[in-house]
């Protein structure tokens, strides 16, 4: 008897440092699931994020994701043992594993000016779709118009305002490290960061 093939799904791919993930974050792969109809938005952390210094352990940033993804049914998380995204190197491992699906990418904006130099970028934007959620500093227009100029085109685009635009992982670890609240801190983050000490600043006397 043959197997019933199973049904293509749509699946959102969200890569990111996530030092720690915020409400933004959750928000925007939200934005996303509706805007792009999207079956799963699967969280992927990098282990070593290009141009970031200093980032939390890569074990406690996808425990607090975990944490995060929990009340949400069609989030997940990825554990890749690639030290940070590639197209040559990411991409084969994430349509091996979602085989006969479509890869939706997730990016914020401040990711658009430089998406298209990276390494093998066409093989990204031929293969796939692209989910742009606009940060405070730019509009949805500005943003599609820089799109417009690539010389490659993801096979499908969608560009919204993002709920939370001003919020920010740097913000967050700041009000961590001064023990104050700040908008967009996850209570399941704030309470893992407690328990374990995490961007804690020790004054000096």
């Amino acid at each position: 008897m043959t197997k019933p093939k199973t049904k293509s799904q749509r699946i959102g791919i969200y890569a990111g440092a996530f030092d720690p993930v915020h409400a933004g974050h959750v928000a925007f792969a939200l934005q996303a699931i509706e805007t792009a109809q999207l079956d799963r938005v699967y969280f992927l952390p990098e282990r070593r994020p290009r141009s970031k210094q200093g980032v939390e352990h890569f074990g406690h940033r996808v425990a607090m994701l975990k944490r995060a993804s929990a009340p949400h049914r069609k989030f997940g998380v990825l554990e890749y043992v690639d030290i940070s995204f590639s197209v040559a190197r990411t991409l084969p491992r994430l349509q091996k594993q979602f085989r006969g699906d479509q890869l939706v990418f997730l990016f914020g904006s401040d990711a658009v000016s430089h998406l298209p130099a990276w390494p093998n970028a066409e093989r990204l934007l031929k293969s796939s779709e692209l989910v742009v959620g606009v940060r405070a500093s730019t509009d949805v227009a500005l943003v599609r118009r820089q799109i417009a100029t690539w010389d490659n085109q993801p096979q499908a685009l969608a560009i919204f305002d993002s709920y939370a635009p001003d919020v920010s992982s740097g913000a967050v670890r700041a009000a961590l490290r001064g023990r104050r609240p700040v908008r967009g801190l996850l209570l399941s983050v704030a309470r893992y960061c407690d328990r374990h000490w995490l961007y804690v600043s020790f004054a000096k006397h």
